[in-house]
């Protein structure tokens, strides 16, 4: 049995409003760093034997205080990003507000083969992506693991869990689009899971750390 912990990274620039430059370089914000020096303590019963990040600023910015604490864990770079589904001229100094009204049309087209433009993914790019995560974490033989994601890919991974989807037509998008909203993943906010074999077991949502 595997113990993966979906890590959200702490609060971005994005996450505040305000005006960011490219996605994947988005830094987090004094109040991110500051939830960040929370998630250690979370780690005092049994340290992680390895952490995982995508390749995004703010995530490893989010894991660093945890790199610090435990400097002899191993440490590797997965694609757990966050979904971007707009192009990167169209989100590129943009503010959360001003990127609203192009995130409602693209899900309103519900195409999950749609890319917006360079540096873009369609929806079913993205699940690829959480498979092939799930692939990776059933296929560890660690005690526990730290995943230093994002809000979206740990819903999307939640959602594909409990659903078993595999079928990913917009009918799919659209219920996706649905139970994202339901789900709300706080700034540093942990998902512990359990790897069974072929089974994962889901343990809630722990925020107790950032009180």
């Amino acid at each position: 049995m595997t113990i993966v912990w979906l890590i959200r990274h702490g609060e971005s620039e994005a996450n505040a409003g305000i005006r960011v430059l490219e996605n994947a370089t988005t830094n987090l914000t004094t109040k991110g760093r500051e939830q960040a020096h929370l998630i250690p303590q979370v780690f005092d019963k049994q340290p992680p034997s390895l952490i995982v990040t995508s390749p995004y600023i703010r995530t490893k910015q989010t894991a660093e205080p945890t790199i610090r604490r435990f400097p002899s864990t191993p440490q590797v770079e997965w694609l757990i990003q966050e979904f971007s589904f707009l192009s990167r001229e169209r989100r590129r100094n943009t503010t959360l507000t001003e990127r609203r009204p192009m995130s409602a049309d693209y899900w309103s087209k519900c195409d999950p083969l749609y890319v917006d433009g360079d540096g873009a993914e369609s929806f079913t790019d993205m699940i690829e992506r959480v498979q092939d995560f799930r692939y990776k974490a059933g296929e560890l033989d660690e005690q526990l693991v730290a995943v230093f994601t994002h809000e979206t890919f740990i819903r999307a991974f939640l959602w594909s869990t409990l659903t078993n989807t595999t079928k990913i037509d917009s009918r799919a998008m659209s219920r996706f689009r649905a139970f994202m909203k339901s789900l709300k993943v706080p700034n540093c906010g942990i998902i512990k899971l359990e790897f069974r074999d072929s089974e994962i077991w889901l343990n809630g949502i722990v925020t107790s750390h950032l009180n």
